[in-house]
């Protein structure tokens, strides 16, 4: 029988080095051979070429409603950061503290969920428990999608609630902000630096076209639009990445810039994109009268994130304030897989163990109380479905 505390099994999950994008197989045999353990039958949802793959599985009965606790297995790069200690190695150095790659985002909370799975299985479940883990969610939320739809077709009798155990502090989550990122190619004319008014410049044009996005992002402001649940309290467009040009003295031929867009609700991406096009077909009109195959191509990085806002009066609001043992309901500005599951007509919240000023840096931890809360958090879940 395979070691179930929480912190055995975390210190299994963070050894598995599975970078977004990258294959996830390796801590997915470790889950499936777990879930295989203790009796637990198991779903694939792969990507084409089989380099990776979600799983979803249910515990208890084949009875319509229950909860989806969903995770994701991959996590962000440690190339350049200054560790103290080794991230792929779950160590402890006294402090109450677990530090380890993933620790804290998110397999705090995958840990939890297995760590509970022997008491679930024993559990007299009147309603289900789902488990749900997908790959890609690091660089782009990208298997959600498709793995929320396959529970959606695999089982008749459908879950109703779904948690999505990112590192809120293990404060109910209710609101979410979505997210694209575009990225915007500006082809002008090359020459000499000392031409700059019978040429066009990219990097110029880039810069305009910058400054006009910043300048929408003040626009909403100013409209009103605003929700004080999130921190900034309105839609952001940030720029992240450029490049462009090759010598100081020539005009630059081409110039890319990247952009991410992260909406309160009310707000959408494909509102600003579309602003955003009228505004560089406007350019390309004047800036051909100088070179007639000036151009301007804007196109999505990576597909939209929906945002999540889920309304107090939904029951999965209920639930969760229960199992958090918490009244107070927030919103967070980081992307998340929860909107992705609301979309496909689960009631989702966001709840986890640890905290996100921890994730994505050197030397992330999770405290240890933190994996106690989240393992007490999922012990009441289990008797509020018997």
């Amino acid at each position: 029988m395979q070691s179930t505390t929480v912190e055995d099994v975390l210190a299994k999950l963070v050894s598995f080095p599975v970078l977004g994008g990258e294959s996830n197989l390796s801590i997915m045999e470790y889950i499936k051979s777990y879930l295989t353990e203790f009796g637990v039958e198991y779903q694939l949802v792969p990507n084409e070429e089989g380099t990776k793959t979600s799983l979803h599985c249910r515990i208890g009965p084949d009875v319509d409603g229950g909860v989806i606790l969903s995770g994701h297995t991959d996590v962000v790069p440690v190339k350049g950061q200054p560790w103290s200690t080794d991230p792929f190695k779950l160590t402890d150095i006294g402090d109450d503290k677990l530090y380890a790659r993933g620790s804290c985002d998110m397999k705090g909370f995958v840990a939890c969920c297995l760590a509970a799975l022997p008491e679930m299985v024993k559990a007299d479940l009147k309603k289900p428990i789902y488990f749900a883990f997908s790959y890609d969610e690091e660089v782009g939320c990208l298997a959600a999608p498709e793995l929320a739809a396959a529970i959606n077709s695999h089982y008749i009798e459908k879950p109703q609630h779904a948690i999505i155990g990112e590192p809120t502090m293990m404060e109910p989550v209710i609101g979410q902000k979505g997210i694209c990122i575009f990225q915007t190619t500006v082809s002008g004319s090359e020459g000499h630096s000392s031409r700059i008014k019978q040429e066009v410049s990219a990097i110029h044009e880039s810069m305009r076209l910058i400054l006009w996005l910043e300048n929408k992002m003040n626009t909403l402001i100013d409209e009103g639009k605003i929700d004080d649940r999130f921190t900034p309290n309105h839609t952001s467009i940030h720029i992240g990445k450029i490049a462009g040009g090759i010598a100081p003295n020539v005009i630059a031929q081409e110039c890319t810039f990247f952009w991410d867009v992260r909406t309160i609700p009310g707000d959408t991406p494909e509102g600003i994109f579309e602003e955003f096009g009228t505004y560089c077909r406007e350019r390309e009109v004047e800036l051909r009268k100088i070179f007639p195959d000036f151009k301007i191509a804007t196109k999505a990085d990576h597909p939209a994130v929906p945002g999540l806002d889920t309304s107090e009066d939904q029951s999965v609001v209920a639930l969760i304030r229960a199992l958090a043992q918490k009244d107070q309901l927030s919103a967070v500005s980081y992307a998340a897989e929860a909107g992705q599951f609301a979309d496909e007509g689960f009631e989702a919240v966001i709840c986890g163990p640890g905290d996100i000023a921890q994730a994505h840096r050197a030397d992330e931890f999770i405290h240890k109380e933190q994996l106690k809360l989240g393992v007490e958090f999922m012990h009441r879940l289990i008797r509020k479905l018997s």
